[in-house]
C-alpha cells in the first residue's frame, strides 16, 4: 500500500510539471510583448509630427507637378496615420492592457501571434518614419518651415 501511494505521489507530481506551461516560452512572449510596445512607443509621439507636416502640405497642393507632389506626401502621411491607428486597434482586440503593459501570461494562440504582431508594428513604424522624411525633404526643398 506504501508503495502504491508513493507511486501515485510521484506520477501526480510528474504530470503536474508537464502539465506547466515552458517558461522559456512564456518569458519570450513577454521579451517579445515588450519590444512590440517599446516600437509602438517610439513611433507614437510621431503622430503629431504627421498632423503640423498635412497641415502644412494641404495647402499647397494643387493640380501643378509640384502640387501633386505635396499631394503625395500628405496622403503617404495620413496613410501612415491610419496604418498605426487601425495597428492599435487591430492589437487592442487580440491583448488585452495587462498583457501589454504589466506582463501578464499570453494564451498559445497569442504567443503565436506575436510575430505577425512584430512584422506589422515594424511596417508601420517604417511608414510613419518613411512619410515623414519624404514630407521633411520636400517642405525643405520648398524652404517651407
Amino acid at each position: 500500500m506504501r508503495k502504491f501511494i508513493s507511486l501515485l505521489f510521484i506520477s501526480s507530481l510528474l504530470i503536474g510539471f508537464s502539465c506547466k506551461e515552458d517558461p522559456k516560452k512564456e518569458n519570450e512572449g513577454v521579451a517579445q510583448m515588450k519590444k512590440i510596445i517599446a516600437i509602438h512607443d517610439e513611433v507614437m509621439p510621431k503622430m503629431s509630427t504627421i498632423g503640423k507636416l498635412v497641415g502644412k502640405l494641404k495647402p499647397m497642393v494643387d493640380t501643378t507637378e509640384v502640387g501633386q507632389k505635396y499631394d503625395v506626401a500628405m496622403k503617404d502621411l495620413q496613410d501612415a496615420h491610419k496604418s498605426m491607428m487601425d495597428w492599435m486597434k487591430d492589437f487592442g482586440t487580440t491583448f488585452d492592457y495587462g498583457q501589454t503593459m504589466k506582463g501578464e501570461p499570453l494564451t498559445p494562440e497569442q504567443l503565436e501571434l506575436l510575430d505577425v504582431e512584430e512584422e506589422k508594428v515594424n511596417v508601420v513604424a517604417d511608414k510613419i518614419n518613411g512619410s515623414i522624411e519624404r514630407a521633411e525633404s520636400l517642405l525643405a526643398e520648398a524652404k517651407v518651415e
